[in-house]
């Protein structure tokens, strides 16, 4: 332990401790901009320094190291100038639009000047404008609005491992940007949107969907109905001042009827759908290597639901193609169901029917635009808001959002299971098909305790459980005695790894989850900011609190799921679920599409 002074307080701290994080301990808050916790501690901003005695220079807290007897001041005449002259040099180059940019009161450099108490900038820009980037369906970039920190290039490089983003030209002329300063629609960029959820400032935001959707909502002839990602319930709260974790599903209900959405239904409905179409798929896989000894059937399978991952896979690693689930997204699998089960029970010609999702992700955006998404004959899926677009238009329609009554969504579409809810989570895709897929085996619940799978919870990187599978009925009897091992990761990054260990052998699995995001779509690029460890496990327990409060906790115990077999579907797998709601996937490596 460290003896130190911040301040004229003395403290202990353990040593290589940063004075940013001494200074946490005691309640003291020290300005940053480039800093991200556990990622990125680069010192390049200089916000964040601090007067340390004896020492020639102002320090930045967040890579200098604590050393015993170390007298340290945050608030010191020199410190708050030096902060103030920092901002002004930002703030020059900084185009003066806070009342129009996307990041207005959202924005930390905006947050810091009202902080610090600037009023006027004495410096002026010389720098020209440059063209914004709005060339793909998820994500625009302002270079103009850019601070330069590189937080978009750490969550690029490092975590996702996809390095779209860099700094590119030298000094003055350095900018934020895709190969030579290319378009993102020019570069391998998967959509996952985790640059937009660490920028600080409006430089890289999702492609606003808005207007849009206000103009099908005023529109008298369209029939406009909105399905909401699990994801959603436990962050929308937090674009109101609400605890990070808090479950608002009845709130959020209720604000999109206000809104003057013709029916809200619940993405979980279809995250059940995908359950008994995924599971049935892994079930039919692993009898036709076991059973058929057919060697040309794909092990493991790899989960389809994240339109990320699907990208990354696609650039990256095409040769999976055969290994990954068919099935679509439950995005896409309820606007094909929307659009033709549903417009025909209530005799809805499709092309009158709008459906608008709400998810977390701004990878939903450039999937939806996907042309193979048109199963239903016109657009499966036509507008995806993210959490952060949602919060916004409830503010624009003046509701107070925090005492909202709850309401319950409709039916059949809103109908869904516990299982259904955790896939929100990262496991929780894997957990709910192990709930259906070992009852449908062997007849009996999961054995374990609560239904959880505790292995492959939490946010360790690549998680991994094995089940034994025993007592099974007549028809599964070639899986008796096996065990069924299974692997989820979440973030790109540790993808990657995942995937390397099978090419190398090293693993070996018979199903696989992966979702894009840090922490699974709890973490989504489209999610309130700013999303740390903390955050995401606060939305993680709310998840599944919401599930262990079900009456159902099994997708294949969901009513409305059953009686749209028996209307329309069929089976799983069956031709018209093949037809609306499976997909096929392309290898972009190579540059075949």
């Amino acid at each position: 332990m460290i003896n130190i002074t911040i301040n004229d307080r003395k403290i202990e701290v353990p040593e290589g401790t940063t004075i940013l994080n001494a200074a946490k301990k005691v309640g003291i808050n020290i300005p940053t901009l480039c800093y991200l916790e556990g990622l990125q501690e680069p010192g390049s901003c200089r916000m964040c320094v601090v007067e340390v005695e004896k020492a020639a220079t102002l320090q930045p807290s967040c890579v200098t190291v604590v050393s015993e007897g170390m007298k340290i001041y945050t608030n010191t005449k020199r410190v708050r100038e030096a902060r103030k002259i920092i901002l002004e040099l930002l703030l020059s180059d900084h185009p003066w639009e806070c009342n129009t940019c996307d990041r207005n009161q959202d924005c930390e450099l905006q947050k810091l000047a009202e902080e610090h108490g600037i009023k006027e900038v004495r410096f002026q820009s010389v720098k020209e404008r440059l063209p914004l980037d709005e060339s793909t369906p998820g994500i625009v970039r302002d270079p103009n609005k850019c601070i330069l920190c590189r937080r978009c290039v750490t969550v690029c490089q490092e975590v996702q491992e996809v390095t779209t983003l860099a700094p590119r030209a030298r000094g003055f002329n350095t900018i934020i940007a895709p190969g030579a300063g290319d378009l993102l629609s020019e570069a391998v960029c998967v959509q996952c949107g985790q640059c937009s959820a660490v920028c600080p400032v409006g430089a890289i935001s999702e492609k606003n969907d808005i207007d849009k959707v206000w103009e099908a909502l005023d529109n008298p002839d369209k029939l406009v109905v909105v399905q909401t990602a699990p994801a959603i319930r436990a962050a929308l709260g937090e674009c109101f001042g609400l605890e990070p974790g808090t479950l608002v599903k009845g709130r959020m209900t209720a604000a999109l009827r206000i809104l003057g959405f013709d029916r809200v239904f619940d993405t979980n409905f279809a995250a059940d759908l995908t359950i008994l179409e995924e599971g049935t798929e892994l079930l039919a896989r692993l009898k036709k290597v076991l059973v058929e000894k057919d060697k040309k059937v794909a092990l493991p399978m790899f989960t389809s639901c994240s339109p990320g991952w699907i990208n990354y896979m696609e650039y990256f690693y095409p040769e999976l193609i055969p290994n990954v689930s068919t099935c679509k997204s439950p995005q896409q699998m309820f606007g094909a169901i929307a659009k033709t089960y549903y417009a025909d029970k209530i005799g809805k010609k499709k092309e009158d029917l709008v459906v608008v999702s709400v998810m977390p992700c701004t990878a939903k955006k450039f999937e939806c635009e996907r042309e193979e998404m048109k199963s239903s004959g016109v657009k499966d899926v036509d507008y995806v808001l993210t959490t952060r677009e949602l919060g916004k238009m409830i503010k624009q329609a003046g509701i107070d959002f925090v005492n909202l009554p709850d309401e319950e969504m409709d039916a059949p579409l809103g109908i869904s299971t516990g299982a259904a809810d955790i896939f929100a989570n990262t496991g929780g895709v894997m957990e709910a098909a192990l709930r259906t897929v070992y009852e449908i085996v062997t007849g009996r619940e999961l054995p374990f305790n609560g239904l959880h799978v505790t292995p492959i919870q939490g946010l360790a990187g690549v998680k991994e459980a094995s089940l034994k599978i025993e007592g099974t009925k007549e028809e599964w009897r070639f899986l008796e005695g096996v065990v069924l091992n299974v692997a989820v990761a979440h973030g790109l990054g540790n993808a990657k790894k995942m995937i390397e260990e099978l090419k190398s052998g090293k693993k070996q699995y018979h199903f696989v989850e992966i979702m894009a995001c840090p922490g699974g779509c709890i973490g989504g690029g489209g999610q309130p900011r700013l999303t740390t460890d903390e955050v995401r496990k606060a939305r993680i327990q709310a998840v599944y609190k919401e599930d262990e409060g079900r009456e159902y906790r099994k997708s294949h115990e969901n009513p409305a799921l059953k009686v749209l077999y028996e209307e329309f579907l069929g089976e799983p797998l069956g031709e018209r679920s093949h037809h609306l709601l499976h997909t096929k996937y392309f290898n972009k490596k190579d540059g075949t599409i």
